[in-house]
């Protein structure tokens, strides 16, 4: 492979150390050789990997263009930025950080307005009484329009707003918006409210593959090697292995165990000395641990799992299913 493999991160803040924070947690750690101030850097121990750290708007335009590999944004990005975005970019992994939705919100004072069937109401009414559309300020331009067509809603037009979205309406400039919010506290402080089912999209960071990026056997490999430890980790998560001494245990007590708390196979059956493993979801251990107690296993211990890997890789198969 002579051109590197580039996975794109985000530059700064919070989303910068959460990207860092779960290839780190999949034991892949990014490495800036240059220094912190470096916008270029790698993965400890492997090779052929380059990592740049862009804005979430510029990973989302690089993604589209085929210029990196692997990308982390949000979502609502990938959506408004790409158009067609489902035919450009595969979107593998929602990643549990940078939540916000993208939002219609409109002034407190419409009280009448509490659904995107009342605000097409209004939006004719106001264009058959002030002559002119009504204004809606957004930075989400495609998604707004997407949202509207759906609903219907033909008399409005796009301000597209440069600063802070959420003071249009009170400075004059828009009726209404569509903006991110996180905890609508922001809108609120502006005299704005979320129209019931006015949520356009519910975003977080997501790991995006670009299919415009060069795929070769080389590229698939990297790929797989870095899904792979993402999965492993991922699926440890969701077990919690249980170990205790149970000289009397019997098949008949372990297939109960396994129909009561969700056991996962496999399944260590009791060794010579009486020594017991099993696999569990987190919020059966303690069910499993008074279970086991109450059949005579001796003192019980539980562990977390750092990786789990499997002979399939829902990842990777999610990847190449979509190139």
């Amino acid at each position: 492979m002579s051109a590197p493999f580039v996975i794109a991160v985000p530059s700064k803040g919070r989303l910068q150390e959460n990207a860092e924070e779960f290839f780190g947690r999949a034991g892949l750690k990014l490495v800036k050789h240059g220094g912190a101030r470096d916008y270029r850097g790698a993965i400890a121990g492997l090779p052929g990997v380059e990592i740049a750290y862009l804005s979430s708007g510029e990973i989302a335009q690089h993604l589209m263009q085929g210029t990196i590999h692997l990308g982390i944004t949000g979502e609502d990005l990938v959506r408004e930025s790409i158009p067609n975005a489902d035919q450009r970019v595969v979107m593998i992994e929602p990643l549990g950080f940078g939540h916000a939705n993208v939002v219609v919100a409109v002034p407190q004072a419409w009280i009448d307005v509490r659904g995107m069937a009342d605000l097409d109401d209004v939006a004719t009414a106001f264009r058959l009484r002030h002559d002119r559309k009504m204004r809606v300020a957004t930075k989400y331009i495609n998604l707004t329009r997407t949202f509207f067509v759906q609903h219907g809603i033909v008399d409005y037009r796009i301000v597209e707003s440069s600063g802070a979205t959420e003071g249009a309406p009170a400075a004059g400039s828009a009726e209404l918006i569509v903006d991110i919010t996180t905890t609508g506290s922001t809108l609120a402080a502006n005299g704005l409210k979320i129209i019931d089912d006015g949520v356009i999209l519910r975003s977080q960071a997501n790991l995006v593959a670009s299919r415009s990026a060069n795929w070769g056997e080389a590229e698939r490999d990297t790929a797989r090697q870095i899904l792979d430890r993402i999965a492993a980790r991922t699926r440890a998560r969701t077990i919690r292995e249980v170990r205790t001494r149970f000289k009397n245990c019997n098949d008949v007590l372990l297939a109960e165990a396994k129909e009561k708390f969700s056991v996962i196979a496999p399944i260590g059956g009791p060794t010579s000395s009486g020594m017991l493993t099993l696999h569990v979801p987190p919020d059966k251990v303690y069910g499993l641990a008074s279970f086991l107690r109450q059949h005579g296993a001796d003192s019980i211990i539980v562990a977390e799992i750092e990786y789990v890997f499997a002979p399939d890789n829902p990842l990777y198969a999610k990847l190449t299913a979509g190139l």
